[in-house]
């Protein structure tokens, strides 16, 4: 079966950039012959299983694989994981620290590749979003059996710049890892809603302890799930 790489992006419901760059990586079972993607249904349907990736091709009116609905944001926090003293003068060696204490993460090797993605997500452009908080994430979905959607609640030592939008030196990051698009957007609506909050953000600045803070994330979210209904 061939597929144009637009096609299999719509397929995937993905961004052809992000499909396009898996291809180049090596991360979907597929060749690619000019701007033609050839590939064997069957492969490509056990690599959207093994991911948890939605996968829809032309002409069928059944997915294939239908992604689960995307954890939670108290369930992401706790994955991720609360630190607290996060040391560092720089961007990139609060992003360095993180990433080598996020315990969901096993791998030195996973560590390292997590660090390089927000590295070059942050030299892209800042993910100080303003009021002295930054949202680090890679710029593509961190595909691999050992990363989980998560997000890593850390509380720096000191404040660092950010180079943020107002221009205030940040003083806790949500760094924020998803295998997948869907969850990495879900995840992110869900944390803005938080910092949207201005009681949220003072209880930020009092640097709460780590039942503080789940309860007020676990009630937030609450609130978010009710005004949705």
């Amino acid at each position: 079966m061939q597929l144009l790489l637009s096609e299999l992006a719509k397929s995937l419901n993905m961004n052809p950039d992000i499909v396009e760059r898996w291809i180049r990586q090596g991360r979907i079972p597929v060749k690619q012959r000019h701007n033609t993607c050839i590939f064997v249904p069957e492969t490509l349907e056990k690599w959207a299983a093994a991911h948890n990736v939605n996968l829809n091709m032309p002409g069928s009116r059944e997915t294939l694989r239908i992604e689960e609905k995307p954890q939670s944001l108290l369930t992401a926090i706790e994955q991720g994981g609360i630190y607290y003293d996060l040391p560092g003068k720089m961007a990139a060696e609060v992003l360095r620290e993180a990433a080598q204490r996020m315990d969901a993460i096993k791998s030195r090797q996973l560590k390292d590749l997590l660090y390089e993605r927000l590295m070059d997500r942050e030299q892209m452009m800042s993910t100080g979003i303003g009021n002295g908080v930054a949202v680090p994430h890679p710029r593509a979905p961190i595909i691999d059996d050992g990363v989980n959607a998560q997000i890593a609640t850390c509380f720096l030592e000191a404040p660092v710049d950010f180079h943020a939008v107002d221009k205030k030196p940040v003083f806790i990051m949500f760094v924020l890892v998803a295998p997948t698009a869907k969850q990495h957007l879900y995840l992110l609506s869900r944390i803005s809603f938080c910092l949207r909050d201005d009681s949220f953000m003072q209880l930020l600045k009092t640097v709460p302890d780590r039942d503080v803070l789940l309860r007020e994330i676990a009630g937030l979210e609450s609130r978010l799930d009710q005004d949705n209904r």
